[in-house]
């Protein structure tokens, strides 16, 4: 039970000193006229830019697959090292896909909890008024792009799960029975990728509307 105190203890300060963190980091900004908003566009951008070149490793990995199944020598072992290395990868890029998409989630929260404060401030009922109504349009744009952005993180699982199993089957078995075996995967990761490939795209897409809305204002 302690030991369960004492583990909560420490994430609970380690949250505290990132949004400590991060509060400082928006503050510093702020004073050199980078505000909130430029931070959004900005991290949606590396997010988009991060979705995109994830894109292209699981089309990667994809055409390493095939060429294991089709591979017809002796030297398996260097078929394996080379999906080996096409997994390591698929995994490096999903990660980044991910910290990217918490990066954008961060400041957003930060931008909407900030804006919402302030319209309190307002003396002029009417421009009150109308920032609320942009506040709701922003939010509604931002909760569009995320969950797409969501959708699209979560097509990486299934992908990175067959490239495990089949590269650790492949490790231990290499011989032309396992090249058969991961044969009868090619069709699953196969739909898996077109998959994570279209809502890659629909993500992609609406990052560059919603990027182009912020900077229109």
């Amino acid at each position: 039970m302690m030991a369960k105190k004492c583990l909560f203890s420490a994430v609970f300060v380690a949250s505290v000193a990132l949004s400590g963190c991060q509060t400082a980091y928006y503050s510093a900004m702020e004073q050199v006229g980078v505000h909130k908003r430029d931070i959004l566009v900005d991290r949606v951008e590396g997010a988009r830019d991060a979705q995109d070149e994830a894109q292209q490793q699981f089309k990667d990995a994809l055409e390493q697959y095939r060429s294991v199944v089709s591979f017809e020598g002796d030297r398996l072992d260097t078929v394996y090292q080379a999906l080996d290395a096409e997994y390591e990868q698929s995994l490096e890029v999903a990660q980044e896909v991910s910290d990217r998409i918490e990066l954008v989630e961060s400041v957003a929260d930060a931008l909407f909890d900030e804006w919402a404060e302030e319209l309190n401030l307002y003396t002029n009922p009417k421009l009150r008024a109308d920032s609320a109504a942009q506040l709701k349009q922003t939010k509604r744009r931002y909760n569009g792009l995320i969950a797409s952005m969501k959708t699209a993180e979560k097509r990486m699982q299934p992908v990175l799960d067959t490239l495990q199993d089949n590269v650790l089957y492949l490790k231990h078995n290499l011989n032309a029975r396992a090249i058969g075996a991961l044969k009868g995967e090619l069709g699953n990761i196969q739909s898996d990728v077109e998959l994570l490939i279209r809502d890659m795209n629909r993500a992609i897409a609406q990052s560059d509307a919603f990027i182009a809305e912020m900077e229109r204002g």
